[in-house]
């Protein structure tokens, strides 16, 4: 009990020391926040541009659609605030020996080089996604809701997080196999570029129905913003409550795999100064 304990203090820690950190540079902070901030606010006026044109997008009516929006910031702004920071850094610590002094800590190593260092100014984007999903669910006739959708929503807002954090940490335990990886960022925007809009996008061809495939059953990225948006912008029928549970094995799923690359690739770290 003692151990499980240390997790969470361990993790306020660190989330303390990185605020510290940024309020040491509060200006530097500042100019994140806004930035974040105004490129978002960019690609929601780019939808409100869209939809004077069009009532809806596959589906999706303009509020409903924006709630799609507001989950996506919802679950990027947390990827990046914990885990994006610290798996960047991975592959700077492969090729230094710094990750010699974490594997050295008496804590688990994916906790360690996981949750580190925090990104607060990421955060940015949660309170303005809270405003928009509060807005736009405001403008949605909610009399076919189910109550438990609301209860669920935050749950699968985690599940997605979760599902990119494995996504995530895999694609940076491939820096002890590859010694330095820095096109990190690449293979993240290519892998989870196919989760930032409506899975009946993808279909009609046979293009179309192998991506919509693949990246729900094999990479499930796809499930990550559709399943909690539609919690919170469409009844819950049965054409889609297969999707939720899916959702809930694919988390699942993806921590084990992703665990077990992570071990993999330690086993094959040889130390810096061996």
């Amino acid at each position: 009990m003692q151990d499980l304990m240390l997790y969470p203090r361990l993790f306020l820690t660190f989330a303390r020391n990185s605020l510290i950190r940024d309020m040491t540079f509060r200006t530097n902070f500042v100019i994140e926040v806004v930035s974040s901030i105004g490129w978002m606010a960019m690609n929601l006026g780019f939808y409100l541009l869209v939809f004077a044109y069009t009532s809806s997008i596959e589906g999706w009516t303009k509020f409903e659609f924006f709630i799609f929006i507001a989950t996506t910031m919802f679950i990027n702004s947390l990827v990046q605030a914990l885990f994006m920071p610290n798996a960047q850094e991975m592959s700077e610590l492969v090729r230094t020996g710094g990750l010699d002094f974490a594997l050295l800590k008496p804590v688990d190593a994916q906790f360690l080089l996981s949750l580190r260092r925090i990104n607060w100014s990421s955060l940015g984007n949660f309170v303005v996604a809270f405003a928009l999903l509060v807005f736009a669910s405001s403008r949605i006739d909610h009399d076919q809701f189910l109550p438990i959708q609301y209860l669920l929503y935050p749950c699968y807002v985690l599940c997605g997080v979760l599902i990119l954090y494995s996504v995530m940490i895999s694609l940076a335990a491939t820096s002890i196999w590859l010694g330095r990886n820095q096109t990190l960022y690449d293979f993240w925007f290519y892998i989870t570029n196919f989760s930032r809009y409506p899975m009946e996008i993808y279909g009609g061809n046979a293009l179309g129905n192998a991506l919509r495939t693949i990246f729900t059953f094999i990479i499930p990225v796809l499930v990550v913003i559709n399943v909690p948006a539609r919690m919170m912008a469409k009844p819950l029928t049965p054409e889609y409550a297969w999707l939720a549970a899916f959702a809930l094995l694919a988390t699942v799923v993806s921590l084990v795999v992703s665990r077990w690359i992570f071990k993999r690739a330690l086993a094959s770290y040889r130390s810096a100064s061996s």
